[in-house]
Formats: C-alpha cells, structure tokens, sequence
C-alpha cells in the first residue's frame, strides 16, 4: 500500500488540559513525506475543551465537530470516521497515554505487510512501563481473553486504544456501529473479523494517567469485565450446555461456538450485546 494522506480521529470529553499538548504531538509526529488529516471530535465537553477547539477552527487540515451532548468514545469515533478521507485511519486519544512517536509502528504493517487493521498491543512491548492499577490491567487482559474465545483470533490487547485501519475498510464500517460507549472495542474487533480481514499488532508505548491527572474509567468490577460472571437476567434458566459442555471425564471444559452463535456474534444487529451474553453463559458454565 502506498500512503499520501493519513487521517488521525480524536475523540474527546473534557480534556482542556491536554487537548493542546497532543496535538502538538500529532503535528511533530514523523511519517516522512505522508499528510496528516486531524479531526477532533467533542463529545460534548463542559470544562471549556469546546472554547479551545473554537480558536482551532479553520486551521488548515483540521476538522473539528462537535456533539451536543455526551454520547459515548464508540459514538464520537463513528462521527469521526464518517469524515476520514485518508488511506490508512489511526485513533488517538487525546489524554496523552498513548504517543504519536508510535505512528511509524502502526503504519509499517500497512506500507509491508498489506494489512487492513493494525492493533497497538501494550502488552507486547518490552519497553519501561509506568506500573499502575492493577485491576485494569486485569479487566482488559479478561475483555481480551472472552473477545478471543468468542472470535478465534489471537490478539493480546483487544482494548488498546492505538488503532488503525484501512481507511475505506473503517468507512465502510462506521456507519453499522451501534456501540455509543467503550462497547465499540469488541464491536469493532467482531465486524472485522466478519469480513475475513487481515490484523496485525505491534508493540506501543503507553504512559497510563492516574484519577489525579484526569483518568475517566473507575477500577471496578464492571469495569474490570468481571460483571459477565453474573450472567443478565434474560439468560436466567437457559442452559449453556449448547456452547460449552463437560467432557466426557467430567474433569474439562470445551467450549463449542456453534455455527449460528458464531453468525449471530458477528451480525450487524448487536454484536456486542451478543459478545456479552456469550461471555456471561461461558462465565457460568466454567463455575460448574
């Protein structure tokens, strides 16, 4: 693949003290002779990010967007997406976590590899590493692992928030998302793998913020993923038998994603709300 123009959707929610500092990052970050096309997305911030973003308007390769409301990451990424016109297009939070020095890494795999979406793993990195909050460490590792077991991909950061995909692929799927909030992780991850495309994952930095410098996701159980232990109240009584049974020494666990779950998994009509109940009806049946 050969790339003249990259596009770089930031979405954001009340992050008047970094907005600025990243993207001077963006701007500084080197990808040799190749465009970079900026569009912020506010999800309807209330700390003042909206009267910055108003001074940036105009500015050239710059699209900026406003939602009147808070929606939700998921919600704001697909407003975003839907104004991509670059080849390749790399999501970028705009709390400072992740770094755009990182660009190159994701978009080697495009320019050598030929592929369609490229993951950026945390956990694959060697590199130093801020070490903090155990059980989102936890959680994302757990999200992962029900993502791959549901999927039959392999990935080690399913949650990462460096993605990039091929820009036609990504507009092509944006207007099908449903998930408004961070259930756009394992939506995304399903609707790729629907159409057979080729993933990668690199290895990233990433420089984690704690609650006092503005970190929005609380450490909980729901949040760690641990709430699909308790399967929703439509799934009480079913058997999960049918996807995941005791073998035949009674000692083992196989799991069997049949057919139609499997279909019904990557459907266009809620793929994540099925990414759930599958993991809550897996959760159950391993407890036996």
């Amino acid at each position: 693949m050969k790339l003249s123009k990259i596009s770089i959707v930031i979405p954001l929610f009340n992050e008047k003290r970094t907005i600025l500092k990243i993207l001077k990052r963006v701007e500084k970050a080197k990808i040799g002779q190749i465009k970079k096309e900026i569009i912020i997305v506010d999800d309807g911030s209330s700390d003042g990010t909206g009267q910055i973003l108003k001074k940036l308007e105009g500015r050239k390769n710059y699209k900026i967007y406003y939602h009147s409301e808070n929606k939700g990451k998921g919600a704001a990424l697909k407003t975003g997406f839907l104004h991509t016109t670059g080849e390749v297009v790399i999501v970028q939070d705009a709390d400072l976590e992740y770094n755009p020095t990182d660009y190159p890494l994701l978009l080697a795999p495009f320019l050598k590899n030929g592929a369609d979406v490229v993951y950026g793993s945390r956990f694959l990195t060697g590199l130093p590493r801020r070490i903090i909050y155990f059980w989102h460490q936890v959680g994302n590792k757990w999200l992962t692992l029900l993502s791959n077991i549901a999927t039959g991909l392999n990935l080690s950061d399913m949650e990462t928030g460096y993605k990039a995909f091929r820009g036609d692929l990504i507009r092509k799927i944006a207007p099908t998302l449903k998930s408004p909030r961070f259930g756009f992780e394992p939506e995304i991850t399903a609707k790729i793998l629907k159409k057979g495309e080729k993933i990668f994952e690199v290895p990233i930095e990433t420089k984690p913020r704690d609650y006092q410098e503005g970190k929005k996701i609380k450490a909980s159980l729901r949040d760690s993923g641990f709430n699909v232990l308790t399967p929703p109240k439509h799934l009480d009584g079913k058997n999960p038998k049918n996807i995941c049974n005791k073998n035949a020494s009674g000692k083992g666990v196989q799991l069997e994603l049949t057919v139609p779950l499997r279909e019904q998994f990557v459907s266009d009509s809620g793929p994540t709300d099925t990414f759930y109940r599958y993991a809550a009806a897996v959760s159950k049946a391993l407890q036996k």
